[in-house]
């Protein structure tokens, strides 16, 4: 029997993806502690959750107004720690729960990225993955020394070399390479290690790779492109996809038209959309939690997210003003936001408040929402991966550590009641629990 995904998703900073999270009564403010990542990855994994995986961007957002201050005084991801060592934290105190970190291929370099995911994978005996990410908006590009972020469509070009890059440098050790015979003196078999010996327009890397393989090949490869461009390059490097679709109508289309992709390239892969569930003993108990979840929300975190996640300030345009049609066409940085924005409102040239409303950035309505008891948020998870709209969840969590707490506490023993969730880990490695097969090594010519 088909059975569904279940990522948590993380954040290494003030608040989860709902910024208004800290300000919940019940919402622990040591994020910054060893204890917050170990607690809840030691709950996902009692939930048999597949995977955690952190989010990331490399600034705060600061492009509303060009200034900081509202971010910092209202906390709108104002403190963001850096996802490799929160992730690594957790992933020690964790043994089968997979571990994914989100990691820029456009402000840093190919090897560095294959060693550190690589270092991570050995450390945590083949459970880690990698989100790929092209980043967003001028603010990252300006706390790594550039003047403006690179353009949609080259980010990608460049990520694609990126990715040869990577790879080739994780299969650069054969599986059998290393000897370790002490008596003849002979650690590894200099035959079996290869240098990638790359050059290409954006980067040159010789090797060897300096890390062996894991007990699962490389780690998994996460992403998350859903516009044009992004789709092409998910589709071709992807293991697992994770999505944002704002209801369950366009949820089945667009799974359709993915899926339809990947047949004709002859892959598949699985395509998990993300999900806010607010979970209770009653229906009753649920709708108040989610009304007062719902109303720690302020109208300056959505403003200050949309201008981060579009590279555009929203300051500048009255509430009521149309976005031109070059406006829209140069907006750079998360094209499937502004494609939600004109599909949802029906406008081709859609205004601020439009873009407020149908984003749902920094609102409940980001994601769609599984209120109420056990069974009904089950019920509702049911129909979506029934009815062909996913192959299971990101979970995202409305407070923290409460929503996973609750989730598997409540909903998972009802999924696994009903069979469509497992009782228990296939195996130790990430792409044994994705049922994804262990990767050899694809040498290339030099």
């Amino acid at each position: 029997m088909r059975q569904m995904k279940l990522i948590g998703f993380m954040q290494a900073q003030n608040c989860s993806n709902y910024p208004a999270s800290w300000r919940h009564r019940l919402s622990q403010p040591n994020f910054g502690s060893r204890e917050y990542y170990e607690g809840i990855g030691r709950t996902l994994e009692a939930g048999k959750f597949h995977l955690a995986f952190f989010d990331d961007r490399l600034a705060i957002p600061d492009k509303y107004a060009d200034d900081f201050e509202d971010t910092v005084r209202y906390g709108i991801r104002a403190a963001k720690l850096d996802p490799v060592s929160c992730a690594l934290v957790m992933g020690l105190a964790t043994e089968r729960l997979g571990i994914g970190v989100t990691y820029s291929t456009t402000y840093y370099e190919p090897f560095h990225v294959a060693r550190v995911f690589a270092t991570l994978d050995l450390l945590l005996n083949g459970r880690m993955a990698w989100n790929v990410v092209t980043s967003l908006n001028d603010s990252e590009a300006a706390n790594f020394g550039a003047t403006k972020h690179l353009g949609h469509d080259l980010r990608y070009d460049r990520a694609d070399e990126f990715m040869e890059v990577v790879l080739g440098h994780w299969d650069s050790w054969e599986e059998d390479a290393i000897v370790f015979d002490r008596e003849s003196g002979v650690f590894a078999d200099p035959a079996k290690v290869h240098r990638l010996d790359h050059k290409g327009k954006f980067f040159t890397s010789r090797g060897p790779f300096t890390v062996p393989r894991s007990p699962q090949g490389r780690p998994i490869i996460i992403q998350a492109g859903q516009s044009g461009r992004g789709k092409t390059f998910a589709t071709r490097w992807g293991e697992l996809m994770f999505v944002i679709y704002p209801n369950l109508t366009v949820a089945k289309r667009q799974y359709a038209e993915i899926k339809q992709s990947l047949t004709e390239q002859g892959k598949d892969i699985s395509i998990a959309p993300a999900i806010y569930p607010i979970v209770a003993e009653t229906q009753g108990e649920a709708e108040d939690r989610f009304a007062e979840i719902d109303g720690l929300a302020k109208p300056i975190d959505t403003l200050a997210l949309l201008s981060e996640v579009l590279n555009f300030d929203f300051a500048t345009k009255p509430m009521d003003e149309p976005f031109s049609s070059e406006e829209l066409a140069a907006i750079s940085g998360l094209q499937a936001v502004r494609d939600r924005v004109v599909l949802l409102s029906g406008k081709p040239s859609p205004t601020v408040r439009d873009f407020v409303q149908f984003s749902g950035r920094a609102t409940l309505r980001e994601f769609p929402n599984f209120v109420g008891s056990a069974k009904q948020v089950a019920d509702g998870l049911e129909e979506w991966f029934s009815a062909g709209a996913c192959d299971g969840f990101v979970v995202a969590a409305t407070q923290v550590p409460g929503t996973y707490d609750d989730f598997v506490r409540l909903v998972v023993p009802e999924l696994q009641r009903r069979g469509l969730f497992r009782r228990d880990y296939e195996g130790n490695t990430l792409r044994e629990n994705l049922g994804l097969p262990k990767l050899s090594p694809a040498h290339r010519a030099n």
